[in-house]
C-alpha cells in the first residue's frame, strides 16, 4: 500500500529556537510555529482568525543555522514530515501530540510582522538591493552582496560587448554557435473545436 507523509507550512515563530546537542553529537533545534488562517463565517458574515500552533524539529547543520539566524516572530517556510509522539506524564497518563520533522527550513524576509515579498528580477537588474535585503554588517551576507555585485558587473560588461558587436558594419553575420529558427506563424492544430 502506498503512503505519503509530506507537509508544507509557512508561519511565524512563536518563540526563539531551542537548541540542544545530543550525546551523539547531533544538533537539534525545536521551533514553535504559528500558522494563521483567515476565513469568513457563513452564518454571520464576520471574519474569523484561526491559528494553528505546532512544534518543528530541525536536525543537523540546519539546526545550527536556525539557532544562529532565527528569532521569535520571524516567518519561515518549512518542508518536512508529520510525526506522532506519545509518552506518559508524571501521573501515568498517556499523552500524545503531532509535530513536524523538518527536511528543509527556508528563512523568509519580513518587515515588522508581515512577510515582505522579495521581488524576482531579471539578471540585468539595476541594483542588487532590489533582489533581496541583506545586512552588510554580517560577513556572510556582505560576501554574498560582493558576489552579486561582481556578477552584475560581468553581465553589464557582456551586454556592452554584445551591443558594440551589433554597431560595427560587418556584412557577414557573426556565428554565436546558437541555432537560429525562422519566424513562423503560431502552430494551428487541426482539431474540429
Amino acid at each position: 500500500m502506498a503512503s505519503l507523509n509530506r507537509v508544507l507550512l509557512i508561519g511565524n515563530l512563536t518563540r526563539d529556537p531551542e537548541h540542544k546537542v545530543l550525546a551523539s553529537g547531533q544538533a537539534v533545534c525545536r521551533l514553535g510555529l504559528a500558522i494563521n488562517r483567515q476565513f469568513k463565517n457563513k452564518q454571520n458574515g464576520s471574519m474569523v482568525q484561526e491559528v494553528c500552533f505546532i512544534d518543528v524539529d530541525v536536525w543537523g547543520p540546519q539546526a545550527e543555522s536556525c539557532k544562529q539566524y532565527l528569532q521569535k516572530g520571524r516567518p519561515v517556510f518549512i518542508e518536512g514530515r508529520l510525526k506522532y509522539d506519545s509518552w506518559e506524564d508524571q501521573n501515568g497518563q498517556t499523552k500524545t501530540k503531532h509535530s513536524i520533522v523538518a527536511d528543509s527550513v527556508q528563512f523568509l524576509s519580513f518587515k515588522g510582522s508581515e512577510i515582505e515579498d522579495i521581488p524576482r528580477t531579471s539578471p540585468d537588474a539595476s541594483s542588487t538591493e532590489s533582489i533581496m535585503q541583506l545586512n552588510p554588517n554580517n560577513p556572510v551576507e556582505r560576501d554574498l552582496l560582493n558576489q552579486l555585485e561582481q556578477a552584475k558587473n560581468k553581465m553589464q560588461a557582456a551586454g556592452k560587448e554584445k551591443t558594440s558587436k551589433k554597431i560595427t558594419n560587418n556584412p557577414q553575420p557573426v556565428s554565436t554557435g546558437e541555432i537560429e529558427f525562422p519566424d513562423e506563424p503560431p502552430f494551428e492544430d487541426q482539431l474540429p473545436f
